[in-house]
């Protein structure tokens, strides 16, 4: 299974705090934002990624994440040139893929709890089709909304009904077999220009090839597209670090504990990021690694 994470776009709702910097790259509480998706696909244990952003923005990403190496994974990049729709991804991806099944997650969706990993290695083993992750809303003619029978299996999906059938959100999180390029590039640009993702599905709903997985209770998503969806989120990872829980987006500590990386690697990666709440995070669990180490 291969990862692509799409953090492209202009952060306009975020202007002018996106004005020279990509939104994925701002801060959830003490991480960048880009940290949060690929760890999610990272604990459904993806290990090789394409990272698709503007042209001016990938040079910050590489520096950030390099070639993945330090977390045990790779890390390819490319760019968009214009925000042309959330399924271009699939098509400039094409290349990586090549055929296989593949997740796509936004940079900017945060999946904080836990259990939309598993629930993702389910999609995973699912021979063709795709799936898509969706949540109860409020609001649903802000987001594209699917209706689903009780075995999950996909009825209807809409972008943005003004009267809607359900009320579940799709999610920015997907897993499509390999067909899933060849498909994004039949779909005729939208009314704004745009390869609609919903498109896509739609495609696979038409041939009863769409499954849906509801994100659990126990999970909070958010779409930190706006200021107040970024302060929620940024206020919900301290809450948990508070209460002594796993560390939200450290990407080093879902390496080591998969065996991807050594103590070695935690201790490396402590030194890089020195001062920090994150490095006293790893220096700390690079201790209870060695502790136990020792008493073995």
């Amino acid at each position: 299974m291969r990862g692509i994470l799409l953090a492209g776009g202009r952060g306009t709702r975020l202007l002018p705090a996106t004005g020279v910097i990509s939104k994925q790259l701002l801060p959830i509480y003490d991480t960048p934002m880009i940290f949060h998706p690929l760890a999610l696909l990272m604990e459904a244990g993806v290990r090789e990624f394409m990272l698709i952003s503007t042209p001016e923005s990938l040079d910050a990403f590489q520096r950030l994440l390099g070639d993945g190496s330090q977390f045990g994974i790779s890390i390819r990049f490319a760019p968009q040139a214009e925000p042309r729709g959330i399924a271009e991804a699939l098509i400039i991806a094409d290349e990586f893929t090549r055929g296989e099944p593949s997740t796509l997650v936004l940079g900017d969706n945060l999946f904080l709890g836990g259990a939309t990993a598993k629930l993702m290695r389910k999609a995973f083993d699912r021979p063709s089709g795709a799936t898509v992750f969706a949540t109860p809303v409020q609001n649903p003619e802000a987001f594209g909304i699917v209706s689903l029978r009780d075995d999950g299996t996909a009825t209807s999906i809409e972008e943005k009904p003004k009267h809607s059938r359900s009320n579940y959100a799709v999610t920015g999180l997907y897993v499509y077999d390999g067909a899933a390029a060849a498909i994004a590039r039949a779909v005729q640009p939208s009314a704004r220009g745009e390869i609609e993702i919903t498109d896509v599905n739609r495609d696979y709903l038409n041939r009863d090839a769409l499954r849906v997985e509801l994100i659990p209770d126990s999970d909070t998503w958010f779409d930190t597209g706006t200021p107040d969806s970024l302060l929620e989120a940024a206020q919900l990872v301290q809450q948990i670090e508070r209460q002594g829980a796993r560390k939200p987006g450290c990407l080093e500590e879902i390496a080591f504990d998969a065996g991807w990386i050594g103590l070695d690697g935690l201790q490396a990666a402590a030194n890089r990021w020195a001062g920090s709440n994150y490095a006293r995070h790893l220096h700390a669990l690079a201790q209870r690694a060695s502790e136990i180490r020792a008493a073995v």
